[in-house]
C-alpha cells in the first residue's frame, strides 16, 4: 500500500502545483507566466522523483506505468492500483481547487488551441520523448536519483515551454482527466488520453533501437 500511497500523493502534487499555477496565473492576470507555470510542472515532478521515487518509482502518470509494463520493467498486476492511485490523486487536487477556486472555469483542464489532429499529433511526440528520457535515465520501474530527477522534470518543463500554448503539454491522462471531470470540460479530453499512452508506448520502441543490448532486456529476463 506505501506504493499506492506515493503515487496518489506525488500526483496530487503534481495536478495541484501545476493546475493550480494555471488557475493563479489566470486570477492574477498574469502574474505566474507561461515560463513560470512551464517551470512549476517541471519543478514538481522533479521534486516528486526525489521524493516517493524509491518507493514507487513516481510515475505520477497511467502512460508511463503503462510503459514500464510494456517494456518489462512493471508486473502487469500492480498497473491498476497504480492508476487507480494516480487518478484519484489528481481528482483530489482537482476537488481542492474546485474549492479553492470555485469560479474558475476550466480549473486548468487541457484544451487544443487549434484543431484536435493538432494536439493529437503534439501529445504523442511530447509524450514519446519524455517515455525515451525516463527510460534511459531510470533504473528498472524507478525514476530516482540526481539524473532521472533533473533529466525528467527539464523535458516536463522544456516541452511545456514551447507546446504549452497548443496543446497543453500534458503527456499525462491522469493530469487531464482531474480537471475535465471536476470542471465538466469534457469534449476533447479522449485526445490527453489516447495520445500519451501511445507515444509512451512508441518510445519503448525507440529505446530499444537505440541501446546496445534493448533498453528492456535485463529487465525482462529478471521478470
Amino acid at each position: 500500500m506505501k506504493k499506492y500511497y506515493a503515487e496518489f500523493l506525488g500526483t496530487f502534487a503534481l495536478v495541484f502545483a501545476g493546475t493550480g499555477a494555471i488557475i493563479i496565473d489566470d486570477v492574477s492576470h498574469g502574474t505566474v507566466t507561461h515560463v513560470g507555470v512551464a517551470l512549476t510542472f517541471g519543478l514538481v515532478v522533479a521534486a516528486m522523483i526525489y521524493a516517493v521515487g524509491d518507493i514507487s518509482g513516481a510515475h505520477l502518470n497511467p502512460a508511463v506505468t503503462t510503459a514500464f509494463w510494456r517494456a518489462g520493467r512493471f508486473p502487469g498486476r500492480l498497473i491498476a492500483p497504480y492508476i487507480t492511485s494516480q487518478c484519484l490523486g489528481a481528482l483530489a487536487a482537482s476537488g481542492l481547487l474546485r474549492f479553492l477556486f470555485p469560479s474558475h472555469t476550466t480549473l486548468g483542464a487541457t484544451l487544443p488551441a487549434g484543431s484536435e489532429m493538432q494536439s493529437f499529433v503534439l501529445e504523442f511526440v511530447l509524450t514519446f520523448f519524455l517515455m525515451f528520457v525516463i527510460l534511459n535515465v531510470s533504473t528498472g520501474a524507478r525514476e530516482k536519483g540526481i539524473t532521472a530527477g533533473m533529466a525528467v522534470g527539464s523535458v516536463i518543463a522544456l516541452e511545456a515551454l514551447f507546446a504549452g500554448p497548443i496543446c497543453g503539454a500534458s503527456m499525462n491522462p491522469a493530469r487531464s482527466l482531474a480537471p475535465a471531470a471536476v470542471s465538466g470540460q469534457w469534449v476533447h479530453l479522449w485526445i490527453y488520453l489516447a495520445a500519451p499512452v501511445l507515444g509512451a508506448l512508441a518510445g519503448v520502441t525507440a529505446c530499444r533501437c537505440v541501446q546496445t543490448e534493448g533498453c528492456c532486456a535485463k529487465e525482462e529476463k529478471a521478470a
